[in-house]
């Protein structure tokens, strides 16, 4: 992870001293007590942080609502500590995450459906089974019935297995198709792109501030040589000096803006973005939860037919009368009414 000390430009060149001409034989501004410049922000892999307690407390943009835009402006490391992870990216992985958690969902009620058709398909033939066919009266009136009602039944959970495919399995499945990823992907490279554009300005200003230290040094040396006769340089080879010096400070500040109208730059992409992955990733929990709540629908539903279905199997149980039943029978099946009596001598 880069990590570099940070500080304003126009703090660091604010003495005219450093950077103006000056006659020969003046003091240098290197022989000058230097001012001490207090640290005050670091620079994280291209991008720039206050330190900790520095300046004035950074208010959140979404105050209470742990928005995107808020938590993600650092890199992390990886599981591994390998590599750093950009915070967009862990976005990114929120939103992949996502739409392979509908995937499974969707997966899970089609092995549901499975359930509900291979349980429709039993009862089915099960309510066509010639067991206990021969019972009568009463009793046989009702288990004929609840074999009726096995039947219907199946027709329940077979519709029920229907609604679930088209009501929630099938709209799992097909929120946000194959262009979700692609539209993912194009944010992940304008994103990407600004953080590249960021390190280059980076590189530059890194370039540029080594350029005016060395041009500084230089400018220090000749004019240390003029004030101790070691050298016969002219009065024009420091001007020269202390221009290329000023002249390199000057890219410096340039450098610095670019950088910091590039990291602007990034920041309102970062914001626009990562509010609307936030929007998308509401949209998908809702999208969810209104179908998981058609499930419950489709199942309260189906047990309220399934207890329709059982009521006239109740309601012939409560009906079942075992001396009727004997009477229906010993008429059907009686082999004489006749007595026997004493045998007579």
């Amino acid at each position: 992870m880069m990590m570099e000390a940070s500080f304003d430009t126009e703090e660091s060149f604010d003495d005219p001293s450093c950077l103006a001409p000056q006659p020969p034989g003046s003091v240098s501004p290197a022989k000058r007590q230097p001012k001490e410049v207090k640290e005050t922000k670091i620079t994280i892999n291209c991008v720039t942080f206050p330190l900790p307690g520095e300046g004035p407390e950074q208010q959140l943009l979404k105050p209470n609502e742990w928005s995107y835009c808020d938590y993600f402006w650092t890199d992390k490391k990886d599981p591994q500590g390998t590599t750093s992870v950009a915070g967009f990216e862990v976005l990114l992985q929120k939103q992949l995450k996502g739409k392979q958690m509908q995937k499974e969902m969707a997966e899970f009620i089609h092995e549901r459906i499975k359930i509900e058709e291979e349980y429709a398909k039993n009862l089915s033939k099960l309510s066509l089974s010639p067991l206990a066919a021969q019972e009568e009266g009463t009793l046989g009136e009702a288990w004929t019935q609840l074999k009726k009602s096995l039947h219907d039944e199946a027709e329940v959970h077979l519709k029920f297995s229907n609604k679930l495919h088209s009501e929630v399995e099938k709209p799992l499945l097909t929120f946000r198709g194959d262009n979700f990823k692609k539209d993912l992907k194009k944010y992940d490279h304008h994103i990407a792109d600004l953080r590249k554009q960021l390190a280059s300005r980076y590189a530059s200003v890194e370039k540029a501030r080594k350029a005016l230290a060395d041009r500084q040094k230089d400018l220090e040396v000749k004019t240390q040589q003029l004030e101790i006769k070691l050298s016969n340089k002219t009065e024009e080879d420091i001007k020269k000096a202390r221009r290329k010096s000023t002249q390199a400070g000057d890219d410096l500040m340039r450098c610095v803006d670019l950088y910091n109208q590039t990291q602007s730059k990034w920041f309102e992409e970062m914001v626009t973005t990562s509010m609307e992955l936030e929007k998308l990733e509401v949209e998908r929990i809702e999208w969810i939860q209104q179908h998981l709540r058609q499930y419950t629908t489709l199942r309260h539903e189906t047990d309220m037919f399934n207890q329709s279905m059982v009521e006239p199997v109740d309601q012939l149980l409560q009906n079942v009368d075992p001396a009727k039943d004997r009477e229906l029978w010993v008429k059907e099946n009686k082999t004489g009414e006749v007595r026997p009596v004493d045998m007579d001598i």
